[in-house]
């Protein structure tokens, strides 16, 4: 039997309208002070991956910011449990496919915050298919002005606030490595995002800036029913050798992992697939 019943959601997707809730508010987790005092910004940090950072970040003493789309109520929330833990977070709402909304909420993030030492780039859009002839010019160049293009907009804008020690972490996905059959723009999206991060861990190497990213597989968050059919959110992650999908608490300690100096100071350029013993290529 199914772990969770057949359901959907319009887009973008709320964290109280899944059966079950996700796991996303880091409820077991005790910091030690690896992030105490840093300023972090965390894009689509207001449900699932995103909240479970946020929280983290928190739990390990670090004031955050987060964006998200048009999810008040999740971003609310995530607000009050990064606040519960004695730290700041503000919350900005908008559309990261808009370059200038990306800068602006950079700048308005490093001011409130008063710096920023973190940056997460976690947001994103799916949309499966059966034939890429279904994919239109609209939703192929939505899907990577969301995904792609905003990270060149929110780095090159970030880089004004960050120096030696900072650390930026993208989240790209195990589709990104091996693919997917309906989600063919999203992973093409996926693979440059993670490219990119590469390519930025080479070229901001000699400020003492690190790029890192998460590559999950499949993790019980809004966006599932919201982009999924119910036969397909019914048997999600059904395909992982664990035999189901993740939830963002799972996932979160990576990102900690990459944001912490102290644990992860010679990693730059690397990629973590928690991806439920799915073994990626290369």
């Amino acid at each position: 039997m199914s772990e969770r019943p057949a359901q959907s959601q319009p887009y973008p997707g709320r964290t109280g309208e899944m059966t079950p809730e996700p796991r996303d508010e880091m409820r077991g987790y005790t910091g030690s002070g690896l992030l105490k005092d840093k300023k972090a910004l965390i894009t689509g940090g207001d449900s699932g991956i995103g909240r479970a950072v946020a929280v983290a970040f928190a739990k390990e003493g670090a004031d955050v910011a987060i964006t998200y789309l048009n999810e008040d109520d999740d971003a609310r929330h995530t607000a009050g449990l990064v606040e519960r833990e004695g730290r700041r977070c503000h919350t900005f709402g908008g559309d990261l496919a808009e370059e200038r909304h990306c800068r602006e909420v950079v700048q308005h993030a490093a001011r409130e915050l008063g710096g920023l030492d973190v940056l997460v780039l976690h947001h994103g859009t799916q949309q499966p298919v059966k034939d890429i002839r279904e994919i239109d010019d609209a939703q192929l160049r939505r899907t990577f002005d969301v995904n792609v293009l905003s990270l060149f907009w929110i780095v090159q804008q970030a880089l004004e606030h960050m120096g030696e020690g900072s650390a930026i972490v993208f989240t790209g996905s195990i589709n990104g490595l091996r693919g997917n059959k309906t989600l063919i723009d999203y992973s093409a999206s996926k693979a440059a995002a993670m490219v990119l991060a590469q390519s930025l861990a080479q070229n901001l190497m000699d400020r003492g800036i690190r790029v890192n990213c998460v590559a999950p597989g499949p993790v019980w968050t809004p966006l599932i029913p919201a982009t999924f059919d119910e036969e397909r959110v019914e048997s999600f992650g059904a395909q992982a050798p664990m035999g189901r999908a993740a939830d963002p608490d799972e996932i979160a300690p990576s990102y900690v992992f990459f944001a912490a100096g102290r644990l992860s100071s010679y990693y730059s350029g690397q990629t973590l697939v928690p991806a439920g013993g799915e073994i990626h290529p290369g």
